[in-house]
């Protein structure tokens, strides 16, 4: 198949440093190409892929100073994909909405995946004036708020299978947490946590402007009361692997309707069990006493580290394997490309021995 990936331009492809969306495209991108489709990218230009890269913009825009303005980026990057439009079996949106005027002419071959929040209240008329848009969500739970609209499937993320290496001997003996500070991501309940089992915590996170002041007057003072929390700033892929595998569990504490949670099944490559709050997607993510636990207050949480820290790592990782790799991700988005109204590609199935989802190949 001839399929366009069209990433949103704040983060290169993959990111830097944090960047679930461009992580995500990232890892459909490579593997979509590694099955042997014919994949175009559409990013910045500091994007690295084996796809062919369409670059929308010099650097990623977050990361380049003269830069004040997204939009006008965006809709550059839009109108080159209007231009190239007739190219592609399938355009895959991970850019939210603003597209959606744009494609009404061949929307019937196209999906948007939905990453973010769906319960802010400016968002329903806007799906509302669009009900025909093919969509993907990322969970179940992440649908509620929305009005009647066109879903297509849910698909849950998944990673490279070797991308985060396994660890079942831990060198640290500290709890994790790792994201954005930020008051929907709660640290101060991680710090909470950690304090009450008396385990130090390592927290790998990044700051947005608009999350400065919560870190200034409520978690950096948590921060440098504790002496065994340390603050370790945004951390890359590599650095990742070592945070997360040498941890005795991560904390995700969130208090907010999460649609998905990326780096819960981080965690679960590494074998790291992971303890969160049952909001939004956790309770689909977190397989229950196998991957990790699910609580609903702090003292739950403290109640049961113990029993965290004396999981299986392999199970653990058995989990991920099963449930949240790319080319799981993968074959389920081509499922739903080739499903797609407008699309004349259909699927031919391949059984396989080991009892995973068929592979996917584009026949005429």
């Amino acid at each position: 198949m001839k399929i366009a990936q069209i990433a949103p331009l704040a983060e290169s492809v993959p990111p830097k440093l944090y960047g679930g969306t461009e992580r995500i495209v990232s890892y459909l991108t490579e593997e979509l190409a590694a099955q042997g489709h014919e994949v175009t990218l559409f990013a910045s230009g500091d994007s690295v892929t084996r796809a062919r890269l369409l670059p929308c913009a010099n650097v990623a825009l977050r990361l380049n100073p003269t830069v004040k303005d997204h939009l006008p980026h965006q809709v550059v990057m839009l109108e080159e994909i209007r231009q190239r439009a007739h190219e592609f079996d399938v355009l895959h949106f991970h850019i939210d909405l603003l597209h959606f005027p744009l494609i009404r002419d061949f929307a019937d071959r196209t999906v948007t995946t939905l990453h973010g929040r769906l319960d802010l209240p400016d968002l329903k008329p806007l799906y509302t004036a669009f009900p025909d848009v093919p969509l993907v969500s990322i969970s179940n739970d992440q649908r509620r708020p929305m009005p009647p609209v066109n879903w297509r499937g849910t698909v849950y993320h998944g990673l490279p299978a070797g991308l985060l290496p396994f660890t079942e001997n831990t060198k640290g003996n500290y709890l994790a947490f790792l994201g954005r500070i930020s008051p929907e991501k709660r640290p101060d309940r991680a710090i909470q946590i950690a304090a009450k089992v008396g385990m130090p915590l390592k927290i790998a996170a990044k700051i947005d402007n608009a999350d400065r002041a919560y870190w200034e007057t409520v978690i950096e003072p948590m921060v440098k009361s504790h002496p065994h929390v340390e603050y370790i700033g945004e951390i890359n892929e590599h650095q990742k692997a070592d945070f997360l595998g040498n941890a005795g569990a991560l904390l995700f504490p969130i208090d907010w309707p999460e649609p998905f949670g990326l780096v819960m099944i981080e965690a679960m490559a590494c074998g790291t069990p992971v303890i969160a709050f049952g909001c939004g997607s956790v309770p689909e993510v977190i397989d229950n006493g196998i991957s990790g636990i699910l609580v609903d207050s702090v003292a739950e949480a403290v109640e049961n580290v113990e029993w965290a820290l004396r999981f299986d790592r392999r199970r653990v990782r058995a989990a991920f394997e099963r449930r949240f790799t790319a080319k799981r991700m993968a074959c389920d988005y081509l499922d739903i490309y080739r499903n797609l109204p407008g699309v004349r590609i259909k699927a031919a199935p391949i059984s396989r021995s080991n009892g995973e989802a068929p592979d996917l190949l584009a026949v005429a």
